[in-house]
């Protein structure tokens, strides 16, 4: 049997419109949803399907059964069957852990080559997965594996297929924002679960159990030797309430699960010997969240090592699972100064990160390009800003979503001698 399900066709301008498609039905409709894994893409890690599992949770799904298939992306090739065998592991597990007689993938760019090539290494592997979704990734001329896909597409080249799979175009949407869009996750579940969403919103809880990884970036490798401490802060000031939540961090990196008040902000603090604090800083979380990366790096190694440093300035990192498009909508104010135009994120490099520090401890700003070591990077920006710091003073960020929505974080004003500063918003 099969459900008439509607997909989006888009026309100019970005207007999409509705045509009827045909797909499997889903076995799950009226039972306990299956496990879900996510596979990012390239220089990614879970963080980019973080709103989108809180997102399923709102929608019924059970602790535990949503994940993220991590890897190290720049090595992938030589790695491959390593992150198959890893993949298989994860579905065996999942599938004696709830019971059920198989689990949905989800992939995202570079993921969608691991993933395809993974459903179309062996009927096996490909038996054990009822849906697989492909996020702006790697066409196809036939369905990977024979399992029932829906592709999600968004800007680029409209011609871009998966041959018998459900297609749907977001002409719109960058490449990230494919992952981490309302419009996204609204196909995704009619298409895992049979059925419209109750909401395409994180909705409040009670309590929100937080875990997750310290990993170097990008190989998604555990930080070893770290502990880590949980402050509650102003929404003010970002300045820290209350004795700390202090916590292990495992061998792998892992850490958690610590009970937060979903309402409330946090600073996460990485400390390890004889290196600078590594500070995190979220929107509230306002349900469990199990996918919370901390991204940083050995001392010297990889983009940190490139940030001067300085007493007299602070350093900062910033990252959204939405590229930044300046002079488009989106805006990054630090204490009133708007980091970003179509020189420092330009719509063609996809930024999602960007770090702003005083470039040569100089005390000048220059904004009029971006720094030319980060920008040659896949989704990094860098921009040369002095920041003032201050031990009781606050940086002011404010972000301006296009599209709408703006949000107020504010952080310490730590030096970055001592302190290294990374900004998460949702």
């Amino acid at each position: 049997m099969g459900i008439t399900r509607r997909t989006l066709i888009a026309l100019p301008g970005g207007v999409a419109v509705a045509a009827a498609v045909t797909t499997p039905a889903t076995a799950g409709r009226g039972r306990r949803p299956r496990p879900a894994i996510f596979v990012h893409g390239s220089a990614g890690s879970a963080m980019q399907f973080r709103v989108q599992a809180k997102r399923l949770a709102s929608n019924g799904y059970p602790a535990g059964t949503v994940e993220a298939h991590e890897y190290d992306s720049p090595n992938i090739v030589a790695i491959l069957q390593q992150v198959w065998a890893g993949l298989d592991a994860r579905i065996e597990r999942l599938l004696a852990l709830t019971g059920s007689d198989q689990v949905d993938l989800l992939a995202h760019s570079l993921g969608t080559y691991v993933t395809q090539g993974y459903l179309n290494s062996s009927p096996e592997r490909a038996a054990r997965v009822a849906h697989y979704v492909n996020l702006d990734g790697r066409p196809a001329t036939a369905l990977p594996g024979g399992v029932p896909t829906l592709a999600i597409w968004g800007e680029g080249d409209p011609a871009r297929t998966v041959t018998g799979a459900t297609n749907v175009y977001f002409p719109a949407q960058s490449h990230t924002q494919t992952v981490s869009s309302p419009e996204s996750f609204r196909e995704i579940f009619r298409f895992l679960a049979g059925r419209e969403p109750h909401t395409t919103e994180v909705r409040l809880a009670r309590v929100a159990y937080v875990s997750g990884r310290a990993v170097l970036f990008p190989s998604n490798a555990g930080v070893t030797g770290a502990d880590l401490e949980i402050y509650r802060v102003s929404p003010r000031t970002g300045h820290r309430r209350g004795r700390p939540i202090r916590t292990t961090v495992g061998a792998d990196g892992a850490f958690g699960p610590v009970a937060l008040a979903p309402h409330e902000r946090y600073e996460f603090a990485l400390l390890r010997d004889g290196q600078s604090a590594h500070h995190f800083y979220f929107e509230p979380f306002r349900r469990s969240d199990s996918f919370v990366r901390l991204l940083t790096s050995r001392p010297g190694e990889g983009l940190g090592g490139l940030v001067d440093t300085g007493d007299r300035h602070t350093a900062l990192t910033f990252q959204r699972q939405k590229e930044w498009w300046g002079g488009e909508g989106d805006h990054l104010w630090i204490n009133g100064q708007d980091i970003l135009n179509p020189a420092t994120a330009p719509h063609n490099r996809r930024v999602i990160g960007v770090f702003a520090f005083d470039d040569d401890v100089d005390g000048v700003s220059d904004l009029s390009a971006p720094l030319p070591e980060f920008i040659a990077q896949t989704f990094i920006s860098g921009v040369d800003l002095f920041i003032p710091a201050s031990d009781r003073g606050s940086v002011r960020i404010v972000a301006q979503e296009r599209g709408g929505g703006r949000t107020v974080l504010p952080v310490p004003a730590w030096p970055s001698s001592g302190h290294r500063i990374s900004v998460e918003f949702g």
